[in-house]
């Protein structure tokens, strides 16, 4: 068998893994809406471990659950994919945000501001950031040399999106708390941080480019 019909075979496999990953991220949108919710009803619409943990699950929920995949799969023996990469970056770039997001209130910084809309990104796509690089370097360690990875993440339309949204959500956010959009309540919060998370883009690509090989 070629080279090629074994890449073939492992996108056609990951793209059933991608599926799986898909589901994991409407129960962390849930969760995090529903928090919000609750937290406005009784009365702590301002409190800072309120919006820490609205905007984890909004953003990270999803992170748990394809940590959780990743170490299943590596645990029942199965041989290393794309799939599996991407589910442990998003994991080990869960606690980044934590980080940026208390450091900027112990500097002063007005969480509420337009000056302060990276921090719901970081919530939103750190752990797609870090599954982005947990792609490539699986696609470096198939490949052994940096330029034929290259080229394969150019291809790949999971890296492909997974970049383009990473890029793009930032100027989303900024736009919007230009324009006067203020996520002041915990349900805002989650909200603002639900439709900034499009990390369920990129499985969803590879699961549709995983049908049509198939």
């Amino acid at each position: 068998m070629s080279k090629k019909e074994i890449r073939e075979l492992e996108e056609e496999g990951q793209g059933e893994e991608f599926g799986e990953l898909i589901k994991y991220t409407g129960g962390g949108f849930a969760g995090g809406l529903l928090t919000g919710a609750l937290l406005d009803h009784f009365g702590f619409q301002g409190s800072a471990i309120g919006q820490w943990l609205v905007r984890t699950l909004s953003g990270e929920g999803e992170s748990i659950f394809e940590g959780i995949f990743a170490i299943r799969k590596r645990v029942s023996g199965a041989s290393g994919s794309m799939a599996q990469a991407y589910g442990w970056g998003k994991l080990l770039g869960m606690g980044f945000p934590w980080v940026i997001d208390w450091g900027s209130r112990l500097l002063g910084i007005n969480v509420y501001g337009v000056e302060a809309f990276y921090i719901p990104y970081f919530y939103a796509l750190a752990d797609q950031i870090g599954a982005n690089i947990a792609g490539f370097v699986f696609l470096y360690r198939r490949e052994k040399a940096l330029a034929p990875a290259l080229a394969r993440y150019r291809k790949n339309p999971v890296m492909v999106s997974s970049l383009a949204i990473i890029l793009i959500v930032p100027l989303g956010l900024l736009a919007a708390r230009w324009l006067g959009f203020v996520p002041d309540t915990q349900f805002s919060t989650a909200l603002e941080t639900v439709i900034a998370d499009l990390c369920w883009v990129p499985p969803l690509v590879g699961w549709i480019a995983g049908r049509k090989k198939g």
